[in-house]
């Protein structure tokens, strides 16, 4: 864990390994890098790996005046953070939020953007901005709403171990950093963004998501030119974390039939 300057403030980023176009993980809005931890382990036995926080996230500094749009604004740091470790062209990965945020990334900066892998995401939710106002409303006690939000993020029956850490996680999130990610995520909409999509794009979804159906992934999947469509079994919205090694193989699967980077 570490922090890399930026000329948009310090940036909290983890990273294994070397060699290759790097693989970027981007996380959702209830948590923060160290999601990803056992992707960039896993990865990083191969090529470079990052994990970044958004900021006011993990080790992140807390966002400054920037763009109308905060997804927007968070691409712009993501971007700054990437400049700032030396990432020419990237390989994308972004889970809810992250997908969000990987899609307007893909906007500003097509050339960089070797290919995506948008999980549990969407285009545009129909109920977003329902959601966000419900998680606005919720967020001046993070470990209140942490308690009563992870259990409808995963899959039935899931590891009390990992519930549990994912209460912590969310329970120390800064709420107005939370507020923020939430009007980042939930009302967005990127529809003609994802047409125009160019990078080769996987779209992934826990086949058992609450919060971003499958149909949310279908429908993003058709607006891409060329997507390749996967659903990960017996997970919710954090497949990464319920079924690593299924997620772990589709990853590695889309990332080997691409041409050689």
């Amino acid at each position: 864990m570490a922090r890399i300057d930026t000329a948009l403030g310090a940036i909290g980023v983890a990273e294994a390994g070397a060699g290759g176009v790097p693989l970027v993980f981007l996380h959702g809005v209830g948590s923060d890098k160290s999601a990803w931890a056992g992707q960039v382990a896993y990865f990083g036995g191969s090529r470079r790996t990052i994990a970044l926080d958004y900021p006011g996230y993990g080790e992140s500094d807390p966002s400054s005046a920037g763009e109308d749009a905060p997804h927007d604004r968070f691409a712009a740091v993501i971007l700054a953070a990437l400049a700032a470790l030396g990432v020419g062209r990237f390989h994308l990965c972004g889970l809810s939020l992250g997908g969000i945020v990987a899609i307007a990334i893909a906007h500003r900066a097509p050339a960089r953007t070797a290919s995506l892998i948008l999980a549990n995401t969407f285009a545009v939710h129909p109920d977003g901005t329902a959601i966000r106002d419900r998680s606005v409303a919720a967020s001046s006690d993070m470990a209140v709403l942490a308690r009563a939000r992870v259990p409808a993020l995963l899959a039935p029956d899931p590891d009390p171990a990992l519930v549990a850490d994912l209460v912590a996680v969310m329970a120390r999130i800064d709420p107005a950093a939370f507020r923020l990610g939430s009007s980042a995520v939930w009302p967005a909409n990127q529809r003609d963004r994802a047409a125009a999509i160019a990078a080769p794009t996987l779209v992934l979804c826990g086949a058992e998501d609450r919060v971003t159906p499958p149909a949310l992934s279908d429908a993003l999947a058709e607006l891409i030119p060329h997507a390749r469509r996967v659903d990960i079994p017996a997970a919710g919205h954090l497949p990464n974390l319920e079924q690593p090694a299924a997620f772990n193989a589709a990853l590695d699967a889309f990332l080997a039939d691409l041409a050689p980077a």
